[in-house]
């Protein structure tokens, strides 16, 4: 496993930026595909973008689409979520998570095994 910590939650109005982070713990996490899910209250937690490991191929939920953008900077052990034109329905605690299996559409939480402990992110409309 690898060990993940998130950074950049906060407080931000709606139509607003905010950048998240996540540094891990070991150079291998290079070749992992590394994603990014969220938990709103009394929901479950949800996919919101992967990235392989390359930077080459990237998924997002519909929901984020156009708004956020997922990349990595292998040199630094970190991948970012930059998130534009946030809404309060944004709202929720983000997730860093990273996996051994290579990225593709149907990638599902159960699929990763190192996750971070969560950067809170609220939105006041």
């Amino acid at each position: 496993q690898v060990q993940l910590v998130e950074s950049g939650g906060g407080l931000v109005e709606a139509g607003g930026s905010l950048r998240l982070s996540c540094a891990a713990s070991r150079r291998t996490v290079s070749f992992y595909t590394m994603g990014w899910f969220r938990q709103a209250p009394g929901k479950e937690r949800e996919f919101v973008a992967t990235i392989n490991w390359s930077g080459s191929t990237t998924y997002y939920a519909d929901s984020v689409k156009g708004r956020f953008t997922i990349s990595r900077d292998n040199a630094k052990n970190t991948v970012s979520l930059q998130m534009n034109s946030l809404k309060s329905e944004d709202t929720a605690v983000y997730y860093c998570a990273a996996t051994r299996y290579n990225n593709y559409a149907g990638l599902d939480k159960a699929d990763f095994d190192s996750w971070g402990q969560g950067t809170q992110v609220t939105v006041s409309s």
